[in-house]
């Protein structure tokens, strides 16, 4: 079911809530631009195993308020917190996507981790996201003509072949994102680090990356195990920026063996 969460006066963030009753949750946290919707590969099979998938979109992207402000690590995981508070959510794992793996960092540095079980780091734009030169294309694109940039970022999102149809609903679903919000996270992603961050998680972490990604470098990755104690790095051989649907079933029984 679908409901909007209040995170401070004025901003509403939708919250798709599959199989409340289940044994285990698992709160998903998309990338940029993108929506909740992007795991829905995952929400087809989880929760028939059992399990709770929550999907957040974050302020400004899907069908959460868009407000001109808020668009930094601190206030995107406040409203995180916010809605794990409302929930009441406990010993859950916490799954973030790129942008939303940065995010899914700096709740647990900020909040030192409450609620959170176990942390999956998915292609994660950590520590570090865009260079300059690509935040910068990035950023002329989304405010002269966002549809093509959404075109650019779907050719250069997956390693493997994808469909025109699904082209098309990709691109779709980076168009619901506001054009301010939108380039609000580039500017974040450009301008701001996660290193400090790293050595503050304490919770087991599974960190999976494609080697073949072009949005971030499977190199940051290796870093990120590195960096963060108590944690397993997983290839995706076949993969670009997304291996929760370009190798979906390695990915579903990947997370089933972390979680339990």
């Amino acid at each position: 079911m679908g409901y909007f969460v209040t995170v401070e006066p004025g901003v509403k963030l939708y919250v798709e809530d599959i199989n409340p009753g289940g044994h285990k949750t698992i709160v998903f946290l998309h990338g940029w631009p993108l929506s909740h919707e992007l795991f829905e590969y995952q929400f087809n099979v989880l929760p028939a195993m059992g399990y709770r998938c929550i999907g957040i979109d974050w302020r400004g992207f899907g069908k959460s308020d868009k407000p001109i402000s808020g668009y930094t690590y601190d206030r995107l995981a406040d409203d995180i917190r916010a809605v794990i508070d409302a929930l009441q959510l406990n010993h859950f794992t916490l799954a973030g996507h790129s942008t939303g793996g940065a995010i899914a960092i700096r709740y647990m540095a900020r909040y030192n981790g409450f609620g959170v079980s176990r942390l999956v780091l998915i292609d994660a734009a950590a520590p570090r996201g865009f260079t300059k030169e690509t935040a910068n294309q990035l950023l002329t694109e989304a405010l002269n003509d966002r549809p093509k940039m959404m075109r650019t970022v779907t050719e250069t999102f997956f390693f493997q072949y994808i469909t025109e149809p699904f082209s098309n609903w990709f691109i779709h679903m980076g168009l619901q994102a506001a054009g301010w919000s939108t380039a609000a996270i580039i500017i974040l992603l450009r301008d701001e680090n996660l290193v400090a961050d790293l050595h503050k998680i304490v919770a087991p972490t599974l960190i999976i990356h494609g080697i073949h990604d072009k949005v971030i470098p499977f190199a940051q990755a290796q870093e990120l195990h590195h960096r963060i104690r108590n944690s397993q790095l997983v290839p995706f051989s076949y993969s670009g920026h997304g291996p929760f649907w370009e190798e979906r079933d390695k990915f579903n029984q990947l997370l089933r063996q972390f979680i339990g």
